[in-house]
C-alpha cells in the first residue's frame, strides 16, 4: 500500500469518526431539549393545577352562593320571607311553638316519644304548631346538614303542610336519624332516600329536583335567621302563648300534662 493510499484511508476514517460523534452529539442535544421541554411542560401543569386548585378553594361554596341567591319562599308559608310556616287546623285557637334543629339528637328523641301524641293534638285541633327550624349545630359540628335538611323541608313543605308533617317525622326517627358529628343530611342522596318511605314525596320529580338544586337553601337561612332572633338558646324548645315549657317534657303522658297547664294559663 502506498503512503498516498494510507494517509487517504486514515483521513476517510478520522472524518467517517467526526461525523459519527456529531451524529450521536445531535441526539443527545435533541434528548435533553426533549427532556427539559418535558420538565416545563409538567412544571407549568403543576403551576397549573396548584392555581387551579387555588381558585377552586377561593371560590365560595354552595350556602355562601345561598345568601345571594333570589329567596324562593314555599307554599303554606306566611310572614316575612316566608318563614312562619304553621300546620294544624286554622280553627284551633292556641299555637304550640316548636324549635327545632334537624342534627340535634335530642331533637330526635322527642320526636320519636313525644311525635305521635303532637300529631293526635294537631288532628283534633288542640292547637296548631308553628314549626322554627334552627342550623347552629352546623357550626357546633362543621357541616351544612342542619341547613339541607332545613332547606329539603321547605321542598316538602312546597307539597303540603302533611308531607312536611311525615318528612320531619321520617328525618328524626331512629333508623335515619345520624349521631350528632355524622353530617349524613349534609348528602341530597341520603335525604331524598328518606323522602321516599313518604308517599306524597315518594317518585315526586318537582320535590326531588327542589332538593338537588337547592331551591330553598336561601329560605333555610332566613328561616335559621327567625331562630336566631327569637332568643332561644337550645333546641328542641316548646313555648306555648310564648312562655316556654320547662322541663322539657319526654314523654307523652308529660307533654299532656305541660300543655294542658300550659294551656289553661
Amino acid at each position: 500500500m502506498s503512503a498516498r493510499n494510507s494517509q487517504a484511508n486514515k483521513a476517510a476514517a478520522r472524518e467517517k469518526l467526526r461525523a459519527e460523534r456529531e451524529k450521536q452529539a445531535k441526539k443527545a442535544r435533541a434528548r435533553r431539549q426533549v427532556l427539559v421541554a418535558g420538565g416545563v411542560a409538567a412544571a407549568l401543569a403543576l403551576v397549573g393545577g396548584v392555581g387551579y386548585l387555588v381558585v377552586r378553594a377561593n371560590e365560595p361554596g354552595e350556602w355562601d352562593k345561598a345568601k345571594d341567591t333570589a329567596l324562593v319562599a314555599p307554599k303554606n308559608t306566611t310572614g316575612e320571607n316566608g318563614t312562619t310556616v304553621i300546620v294544624g287546623k286554622a280553627d284551633a285557637k292556641k299555637t304550640l311553638e316548636l324549635y327545632e334543629d334537624a342534627r340535634c339528637p335530642i331533637c330526635a328523641t322527642f320526636e320519636q316519644s313525644v311525635g305521635p301524641q303532637v300529631k293526635k293534638d294537631l288532628d283534633a285541633g288542640k292547637y296548631k304548631v308553628q314549626y322554627v327550624g334552627a342550623t347552629f349545630l352546623d357550626k357546633g359540628f362543621p357541616g351544612s346538614g342542619s341547613k339541607n335538611a332545613l332547606s329539603a323541608l321547605g321542598a316538602a313543605l312546597n307539597v303540603s303542610p302533611e308531607a312536611f308533617l311525615e318528612y320531619k317525622t321520617a328525618l328524626y326517627s331512629a333508623a335515619n336519624h345520624p349521631q350528632e358529628k355524622d353530617d349524613k343530611f349534609a348528602k341530597d342522596d341520603y335525604l331524598l332516600t328518606i323522602a321516599d318511605q313518604v308517599p306524597a314525596l315518594k317518585d315526586n320529580a318537582e320535590f326531588k329536583k327542589a332538593v338537588e338544586d337547592g331551591t330553598y337553601n336561601r329560605w333555610a337561612l332566613e328561616m335559621s335567621k327567625t331562630f336566631e332572633k327569637s332568643g332561644v338558646t337550645g333546641t328542641p324548645t316548646l313555648k306555648i302563648d310564648g312562655k316556654k315549657i320547662d322541663p322539657l317534657p319526654q314523654t307523652p303522658e308529660a307533654f299532656t300534662a305541660a300543655v294542658d297547664k300550659a294551656l289553661a294559663g
